[in-house]
């Protein structure tokens, strides 16, 4: 495992998960327009902000299957014409995508790393494995020094935004997406976090990792607004920084 320093000032690697349209990108929103100044001293975030978000990689994959069964005339590779993976193990390969992606950023940042941050988002729900399962197949060089910030948002709550954010004209937008009231209700309406999380009110153990966490309570909703999100972001981080200084 990494060791942590004295020196060292802000997350090197935040994970942030809850369900679909519960918040997540807009947090990220915020942290891409907070100055590098506020960023570094109030939310322990580098002034270069790296995003692993498994979705564009999902979207690529769904992309791939219509040109495949549509012009190509051949099965579709990853997912059904309903919106569902084919095999479920695909959940999983995301994740094993990202933590390769994280990879490839430390090596090609090498010597500017102590000032860049990774934000690492995803969401999974119960039906394709859960948060339990997901964590397993992200790379020990993300969780040997890693944090959690989930952001918690009942099921009715997640299906009121993601109807509210649809936008059919950019279905391939980080802010605009959303899914279909069906695929939602299959793959988010059940959640583990609350099991995943229940053994610490402070940590996730994943192997012989010992993870940090905060839960951002989003009801009533507080991304809506910077003026509503900005004091609650940064008390949260500021909480997760002290766990993770401990």
């Amino acid at each position: 495992m990494k060791t942590k320093t004295k020196m060292k000032r802000i997350f090197s690697n935040l994970i942030l998960i809850g369900r679909p349209a519960s918040g997540k990108s807009e947090i990220i929103d915020f942290i891409h327009k907070t100055s590098n100044f506020n960023r570094d001293q109030q939310l322990h975030l580098g002034k270069r902000i790296h995003i692993l978000d498994d979705f564009p990689m999902l979207w690529a994959w769904f992309e791939e299957d219509y040109f495949i069964e549509h012009v190509f005339g051949k099965e579709r590779l990853h997912s059904t014409s309903e919106g569902y993976f084919k095999e479920k193990y695909m959940w999983n390969l995301l994740l094993r995508r990202v933590s390769l992606e994280h990879t490839k950023i430390v090596k090609d940042s090498a010597d500017e790393f102590a000032d860049q941050s990774i934000i690492i988002e995803f969401a999974r729900g119960t039906e394709h494995g859960g948060y339990k399962e997901a964590f397993e197949h992200l790379s020990d060089e993300i969780l040997s020094d890693a944090v959690v910030l989930y952001v918690k948002v009942p099921y009715e709550e997640s299906l009121r935004k993601n109807r509210k954010r649809r936008n059919p004209d950019k279905p391939h937008s980080i802010l605009e997406h959303s899914l279909d009231d069906k695929v939602l209700e299959t793959l988010y309406k059940e959640c583990d976090w609350e099991e995943f999380s229940s053994g610490d009110k402070e940590y996730l153990y994943v192997r012989q990792h010992k993870i940090p966490y905060v839960v951002f309570d989003n009801m009533p909703s507080k991304t809506d607004s910077a003026d509503d999100l900005a004091p609650e972001l940064n008390r949260l981080l500021n909480d997760l920084w002290a766990i993770y200084n401990r």
